[in-house]
């Protein structure tokens, strides 16, 4: 009988082990717990790191635009100075012909007054003038000044000045009636407005 209950107590001591395996359990459940708050850090650090990714291709964006912008800046300023070198180079000789045009209005009067009937020395003299006056209007057209054609035509603000208004019979408004001193125009650009009397 005795060895009966021995036996049965061992029984009970041994089952008392595979109580313990099972309260053990809920601690199990707890490191789980612990693992998953883990996994909530790494997510807030994820979603910092995510705004500073954010912020910094936004960053490299302005960067990449700014330097964009500065590169076309350069170029619009290279070409820039590639023209005004052009046109340095093509209207070099300008304030030269400005400063000949007087000479040329003043030999144009004095051959004018060929026509008034003077004396034959006169007259030859004044040849001489149109001689002069004709070589200095064929080399400046050879640099491409030419005189404006405004007679007759339309005011132009542009190429003309409009010192005289007068009503003439017969012509519209704005007709350029009389050129008091020529115009200019030095390879296409004006470098003399022509100076007019237009009709009311």
């Amino acid at each position: 009988m005795k060895d009966k209950e021995v036996k049965e107590e061992k029984k009970v001591h041994d089952q008392k082990p595979e109580v313990k395996k099972e309260e053990k359990k809920p601690e199990e459940k707890k490191v789980d717990h612990k693992e998953h708050k883990q996994d909530d850090k790494k997510g807030f650090f994820k979603k910092k790191d995510d705004e500073e990714k954010k912020k910094l291709q936004a960053e490299v964006e302005q960067y990449k635009d700014k330097y964009l912008r500065t590169q076309a800046e350069m170029q619009n300023m290279r070409r820039r100075m590639e023209e005004e070198k052009v046109n340095l180079l093509k209207y070099e000789g300008e304030e030269l012909i400005i400063k000949l045009l007087p000479t040329l209005d003043n030999f144009e009067r004095a051959i004018k007054m060929d026509d008034t009937n003077l004396e034959d020395e006169i007259s030859k003299f004044l040849e001489g003038f149109k001689m002069i006056y004709g070589n200095l209007s064929s080399t400046l057209q050879g640099y491409e000044v030419v005189a404006m054609d405004v007679l007759n035509k339309p005011f132009d603000p542009e190429t003309m000045d409009a010192v005289l208004a007068e009503e003439v019979e017969g012509v519209e408004p704005n007709i350029v009636v009389d050129v008091l001193q020529k115009g200019y125009t030095y390879k296409g650009k004006v470098i003399r407005h022509a100076m007019v009397k237009v009709s009311k």
